[in-house]
């Protein structure tokens, strides 16, 4: 995957981040951020983040279904958005392989959270993934 990829997938966690944090609309974040020179917005971020916005109920209901021990609230927000967008790359984004939505996830929790993040979210996505077939019905 491309660096360009992996950056592209940061910033879009970065406005999701933001969205949550600010309790402002995704799409009103991807606005502001348009109309800034930088850092750049590109298509790839602005569409990921849309679209982890636009399925963002139903991925909430999942991983908090296959979250062992944890609920979504108790989740660093970094990760709650990681997984959040992780979980749209995994069940909904056919051109994204599955094994790349998983690893891309875990590269950004590596570069943007805790020591325990990548393993968190590594092992939430692949219960998603094992569970696949019947969470896309």
């Amino acid at each position: 995957m491309s660096g360009a990829r992996r950056k592209a997938r940061r910033r879009a966690i970065e406005v999701l981040y933001e969205a949550e944090l600010r309790g402002a609309a995704v799409g009103s974040v991807i606005e502001r951020r348009r109309a800034q020179a930088e850092p750049p917005i590109n298509e790839f971020t602005e569409h990921l983040a849309a679209s982890v916005d636009e399925h963002q109920e139903r991925i909430d209901e999942l991983l908090n279904t296959y979250a062992i021990g944890w609920t979504l609230e108790r989740m660093p927000v970094v990760d709650r958005n990681i997984l959040r967008m992780g979980a749209y790359e995994l069940l909904w984004d056919d051109e994204i392989p599955d094994g790349v939505a998983i690893a891309e996830a875990v590269a950004v929790a590596k570069e943007l959270s805790t020591e325990e993040s990548p393993t968190f979210i590594n092992g939430l996505l692949s219960r998603l993934m094992e569970n696949k077939a019947e969470l896309t019905l």
